[in-house]
């Protein structure tokens, strides 16, 4: 999931929320729509590999 900041930066959080926090993980902030996404290809990548 990937959200704009006020700041106008890009951050991508984990699909799910975690269960203790109720809150979703922080994967990373990005300059770019594009680069945020291409961040997230990468990370669905190695969850399955």
């Amino acid at each position: 999931m990937i959200r704009k900041l006020k700041s106008g930066k890009y951050r991508l959080y984990s699909r799910k929320k975690n269960t203790k926090t109720g809150k979703r993980r922080n994967l990373g902030t990005f300059a770019t729509l594009e680069k945020a996404k291409a961040h997230e290809r990468a990370v669905q990548y190695f969850k399955r590999h």
